[in-house]
């Protein structure tokens, strides 16, 4: 009888809603290359479904009576582009997921309950529930575009697409604030970096940007009280549909269509810019966009090229390689080329006092090898590494950019009509000279030398090895000592996968820091793999924060002590040692710690290791889901930039005291990452140590490290020699000593709502420490 009721008011639901909309019903499923692979609203203008991406194909809604498609809405963005075998199901259960190969789902409401979905006239597709509710539907969840009708909530965003064919989320982001201001900033930066902004800063909590029938743009606060007018409005209604789209350029734009004429394309009735180059970020790293024939056009520092000249955002990069400081290498000019009217996001490290003329601000580039550009207004001489982020030029700056370049021999050298050149052949003549003298005296002299001591050298290193490194132990012995493996401390990433066995003793086997984990011994015996390492009587950095005993954590000096240690130990692996290692698996549970709290790093079953000038490689994925770097997933090569990422994960979880995803947390605070970005985004910072005695200065510091080590490009992520050097700098003494501890607040007994995955909250790099 329950089951005869709920389909009577199904049945009933679905005439009531059929007039306006066209609905489907439990079970219905969509695929791109099936008889239906998009379900219409009631007149035809909009569809949802399946569309040709880039490589593939996304789900989304666009105009299907309109000749050149226009895409409205899309689903799981950081997804694309999904495969031709996708399936969209609208499940018997109510839940709307998109099913891929292998089992991979993604899901686009997985709460369920939903009875019916229908497909608009608006523009909005929805999901009700048995009693006509709205469960769920896509003007809420807006991706890159507003429709007429739709708002933008306070704390919402659009995104910017990667291209026109690619609607994966791009470089740009719109933010309608939570203090009523709305902003546009490029992916990944940080106020500093905004390029427009409404200046409705303080008007209120409750404001929206709102979009009208007839064109009407416009900043509500608490739905009633008009805060600002972008547009007049008073378009034609009839026969004209309006949308306003944050484009991959960076400006958002309104445009209108003429239903009746649907072989033109949208016009355009207004931009937030008529600059195609105000979008900050648009021509990506160490590029910077020019107006060509009114259209933008992205540019290469000299000496670099476009990692993708189809793709500008992903930006520029050197034409060659420089291994390390070449000023002094015979067969080697370094020159200084200059940029007028140039600035960039500031990353000075150094100004040179007595420099005052741009010859000078060169030379002093030139003669620091921590130096890749410098930027020269008057008489001041900024020093500044790679890379250069939201580089402009344009007529109104009278900066100076000053770029070294490395050219790879004399003959083709230095041109002796730029004044910027500070390398004089005739100098390096003089060198080459002396040069060749110096080591034919000394080629004599090591030539006689080197058969002498050849032997007495391979000796020495054989007894070294011979006493120095791991103990080979039997599977007896480590039996009797442990009294029969009675009890068991944790269990590493390898398990009994002999391969990876191998990797860790080649990696641990070679290193020696005091943040790594000592490897005292092994057993490699029939099929036993065993690695016996020092004890550590804290247990993990996993214990100490999330399930400390009597309810307690460390204090703030502990924790950024811990911090720090984690750092050195990671600087160690990827700059110190002989072969760069990539840890590949940095979590708080690989985190151990000694008897004094320090830090170690542990489990190197998924390490891998670097060939001899080789900064990057490729490998199936490796790592622990949540702290796993995105490139993984896209397949990209893999650098030491992976461990900052995961470093940066674990770095918010030491400030915050719990992990990175927490399910029995409000929706606002379960992914720590967004919620950081957005306590940030807020100046709230102290929510995110529940007003614990902290200073402020510091804790903001620790917060900017930390999300500058999480940005999705890895280029942008810093150097973990850069996190050290900012970690030091932010040391601070524990009111009561370094014993003082603080109580750990308990977790708030509240259910994981599901969170749109069609927007998520950007992360910022630094800019200023």
């Amino acid at each position: 009888m329950a089951s005869l009721i709920a389909f009577a008011l199904t049945i009933s639901l679905a005439f009531n809603i059929a007039t306006s909309q066209s609905n489907i019903t439990r079970g219905s499923s969509l695929t791109p290359n099936g008889a239906t692979n998009a379900w219409l609203s009631p007149s035809g203008l909009y569809a949802f479904g399946f569309y040709p991406q880039k490589e593939g194909y996304a789900l989304g809604i666009y105009t299907a009576q309109i000749s050149q498609r226009t895409v409205v809405w899309t689903a799981g963005r950081d997804n694309l582009p999904l495969l031709y075998n996708a399936t969209l199901r609208f499940t018997t259960d109510g839940r709307l997921v998109i099913d891929q190969a292998q089992g991979q789902q993604i899901n686009i409401f997985d709460a369920g309950g939903a009875s019916i979905a229908s497909m608009q006239d608006s523009g909005n597709f929805v999901l009700y529930g048995s009693q006509g509710t709205v469960l769920w539907q896509t003007f809420d969840n807006p991706t890159d575009t507003l429709l007429a009708g739709q708002r933008l909530a306070a704390g919402k965003r659009l995104f910017s697409s990667i291209s026109e064919v690619d609607q994966s989320i791009g470089v740009f982001r719109l933010v309608m604030q939570f203090d009523g201001n709305l902003v546009q900033y490029p992916k990944g930066g940080t106020r500093d970096a905004a390029y427009w902004a409404s200046n409705t800063v303080g008007t209120g909590s409750n404001v929206t940007l709102n979009l009208d029938s007839d064109g009407f743009l416009y900043l509500l606060q608490n739905s009633t009280y008009l805060i600002r007018n972008l547009t007049q409005g008073r378009y034609p209604r009839n026969n004209t549909i309006y949308r306003m789209k944050i484009d991959v350029d960076g400006i958002f734009r309104l445009y209108s269509h003429d239903l009746r004429n649907m072989s033109k394309n949208g016009s355009v009735i207004w931009a937030s810019s008529n600059n195609k180059c105000a979008g900050r970020g648009l021509c990506g790293v160490n590029g910077y966009c020019e107006v060509m024939n009114d259209d933008a056009q992205c540019r290469c520092l000299p000496g670099f090229e476009f990692v993708n000249p189809e793709l500008w955002s992903m930006g520029c990069q050197r034409n060659y390689t420089v291994e390390k400081c070449k000023m002094n290498d015979l067969g080697t000019a370094v020159r200084m080329v200059s940029l007028s009217n140039a600035r960039w996001e500031e990353t000075t490290y150094d100004n040179p006092e007595a420099t005052m003329t741009q010859e000078e601000c060169s030379a002093a580039c030139l003669n620091d090898c921590n130096c890749e550009v410098a930027l020269f207004s008057g008489q001041e001489c900024r020093l500044q590494r790679l890379p250069l982020r939201f580089m402009e030029v344009t007529d109104n700056e009278s900066n100076v950019g000053l770029i070294k370049v490395y050219v790879a021999s004399l003959n083709n050298g230095p041109d002796p009509s730029n004044p910027s050149i500070q390398v004089k052949k005739a100098r390096r003549k003089g060198i080459l000279v002396t040069g060749v003298s110096l080591i034919s005296i000394s080629l004599l002299v090591l030539l006689f030398s080197a058969v002498l001591i050849y032997k007495a050298r391979v000796w020495a290193y054989r007894k070294l090895f011979e006493n120095v490194g791991p103990r080979a132990f039997s599977y007896a012995e480590l039996e009797r000592i442990t009294n029969g493996f009675k009890e068991e401390l944790g269990r590493g990433s390898f398990g009994i996968v002999y391969k990876e066995f191998q990797t860790e003793m080649k990696v641990i086997g070679r290193t020696h820091h005091r943040n790594l984990t000592k490897l005292l011994g092994y057993c490699y015996e029939g099929s036993e793999r065993l690695l016996v390492y020092e004890y550590m009587p804290q247990g993990s950095l996993a214990d100490i924060l999330f399930e400390p005993k009597r309810n307690i954590v460390p204090c703030w000096a502990e924790r950024i002590r811990m911090a720090i240690d984690i750092a050195h130990g990671i600087l160690y692996l990827h700059e110190e040692c002989e072969t760069a290692i990539i840890h590949c698996d940095i979590k708080p549970q690989n985190i151990l710690m000694d008897e004094y709290n320090c830090a170690k790093i542990s489990d190197f079953g998924l390490a891998k290791l670097l060939e001899h000038d080789q900064t990057r490689t490729s490998t199936l994925i490796r790592g622990t889901r949540g702290y796993v770097a995105p490139e993984w997933y896209k397949n990209l090569p893999i650098t030491v930039k992976v461990d900052v990422f995961s470093f940066g994960i674990v770095l918010l979880e030491i400030l915050c005291c719990r992990r990175s995803v927490e399910n029995n947390f409000p929706v606002n605070e379960a992914i720590l990452e967004e919620w950081v970005y957005d306590c940030y985004e807020t100046d709230e910072l102290s929510k995110l140590v529940n007003g614990e005695d902290v200073d402020k200065h510091a804790l903001d510091r620790m917060v900017k490290i930390g999300l500058w080590c999480i940005q999705e490009d890895p280029a942008l992520r810093p150097s973990v020699k850069q996190v050290v050097l900012m970690l030091e700098g932010t040391r601070v003494r524990c009111k009561g000593g370094l014993s003082a501890i603080r109580h750990k607040n308990q977790p708030m007994a509240s259910p994981l709502l599901h969170r749109n995955g069609t927007i998520g909250a950007p992360l910022v790099p630094v800019g200023h420490f």
